[in-house]
């Protein structure tokens, strides 16, 4: 089979897609939220290279432009934000300092983990950027000596249960206002969250794009200090 899909240098491409697709189908046929998109699509792709024997380091080397798409993809949510613009300026503080207690939740939970479970360092230090995206969290995790492989991991399947668990956790909670809802799921879970963020409405998918960048800055400063409090 690895010989068969050399022939098309793009293989990785096409299968992403058809997986993806596939779990859309699935997501939208049977309406449940935990059957995720991604989370589907994933599992697929994991089943085919194992079924087929397929090295993971070809599927990556041949889906590789689809990883170029991620920064462009992450930029494009700025567009809702620039069209709540006013929103955003009336209410500056009390949205900087809901991402900040994110943040420092998100990290503080890591480190209070790592102290229970006597997480080994670099493992503790690779869960650290988990709430943001993997642009941000891969490097933030490779320079402070964790392993970015793990981290990445980590980093999708936070987005994919703050994607399937968000609406409900709203509804636990009672959080009705638009921007709570936006902010908690963006700086909780970056840009797969914020998908789901967009579907609950305007005001909650820009809250939550801007939460990605400003919690991934936030991140990008504290994560060092935090580190240094893992055992």
């Amino acid at each position: 089979m690895s010989e068969l899909l050399s022939c098309c240098g793009t293989w990785g491409v096409l299968l992403t897609m058809a997986a993806f697709a596939l779990g859309t189908f699935l997501n939208h046929k049977t309406g449940k939220a935990w059957l995720n998109p991604l989370l589907l699509a994933s599992i697929f792709v994991i089943v085919f290279l194992s079924v087929f024997g397929i090295p993971y380091a070809e599927y990556k080397s041949s889906a590789l432009p689809v990883s170029y798409l991620l920064l462009p993809a992450t930029v494009s949510l700025a567009v809702p934000l620039y069209e709540k613009w006013e929103l955003l300026r009336h209410n500056f503080a009390a949205i900087m300092a809901g991402i900040l207690a994110g943040t420092l939740t998100s990290l503080g939970s890591i480190t209070a983990m790592a102290w229970l479970l006597n997480l080994q360092r670099h493992h503790a230090i690779s869960l650290l950027p988990k709430s943001v995206t993997t642009a941000i969290g891969m490097d933030v995790a490779a320079e402070l000596g964790g392993v970015a492989a793990l981290s990445g991991a980590v980093i999708v399947l936070t987005g994919i249960a703050g994607n399937v668990l968000a609406e409900g956790v709203c509804r636990l909670f009672r959080i009705t206002d638009p921007m709570s809802k936006g902010i908690a799921i963006g700086t909780s879970s970056h840009a797969i969250g914020t998908s789901k963020a967009l579907e609950l409405g305007k005001v909650e998918g820009a809250m939550s794009g801007l939460a990605i960048a400003v919690a991934g800055v936030l991140t990008a400063f504290l994560a060092p200090v935090f580190a240094g409090f893992l055992p």
